[in-house]
């Protein structure tokens, strides 16, 4: 038996790197999960394929998580398929620079829809099934540049510490009813960048980093198994980074 047998997990941005890792972590853990890209369909039905080889039923969805009907039409489907939803994990970011000088209205809502309206729109949709059965667990992402700040950052910085005081509310709301909520916060992550461009040619690496390295995408799905067992049972409302000791916030 593994720590999730039988749950049922959805996960946004898990195509690639982080998300899909965390799929395959929960899946090999005995849950059932649901893929979720943005467009590239051929991606989520290959993690979807990995998922399946491990025993578990999987299927992948794609939608815009900025887009308030592609979420809900995606959580109506996740509970006719598959009856509740007992872990969201809220992956699906983007992350452009833009000098504040320069940012305008559409840039900032961009970002601001994604990583913060998205996380609203699903979490929205699903936790009256959490409550119904006394179950739930939901995690965000932010990530340390948002506790640091840094140019160009101002947009990205605001939507995911705005996850932040999201997640601590509904700890907090949600506690009498068996659901916690917990964010991870990654720091310099050794992934594929899909937007290059959006680091303006400085890729992360191990720069600063006490431990001498980038972390990898498994290190960051293990943290999220954790957050979502039994075994973290105790903790709700808290910000874990998984940074290499690279900042201590």
């Amino acid at each position: 038996m593994g720590k999730l047998e039988g749950k049922v997990a959805l996960v946004t941005g898990s195509g690639r790197n982080i998300g899909r890792a965390t799929v395959l972590k929960l899946a090999g853990e005995g849950a059932h999960v649901i893929v979720n890209a943005r467009s590239n369909q051929a991606e989520a039905d290959a993690v979807v394929h990995e998922a399946r080889g491990l025993g578990v039923k999987a299927i992948a969805i794609v939608a815009d998580v900025a887009s308030k009907d592609q979420v809900e039409a995606m959580a109506a489907r996740a509970l006719s398929e598959f009856g509740r939803v007992d872990i969201l994990i809220n992956n699906a970011a983007i992350r452009p620079h833009k000098p504040f000088t320069e940012l305008t209205t559409q840039d900032w809502e961009a970002v601001r829809g994604v990583v913060l309206d998205g996380a609203l729109y699903l979490t929205r949709a699903v936790i009256e099934s959490m409550v119904r059965h006394k179950y739930g667990r939901i995690l965000f992402f932010t990530g340390e540049g948002a506790f640091v700040g840094g140019s160009g950052r101002a947009h990205v910085s605001a939507a995911k510490m705005g996850l932040v005081g999201f997640a601590r509310g509904l700890a907090s709301e949600f506690a009498p009813h068996n659901i916690r909520v917990n964010v991870v916060s990654p720091g310099s992550i050794d992934t594929m960048r899909a937007n290059p461009e959006w680091y303006q040619g400085r890729t992360p690496n191990a720069a600063g980093i006490p431990l001498g390295r980038q972390g990898h995408v498994d290190e960051i799905a293990a943290t999220c198994l954790f957050l979502v067992s039994d075994d973290a049972g105790f903790i709700t409302g808290q910000t874990i980074h998984v940074n290499g000791g690279s900042g201590y916030y």
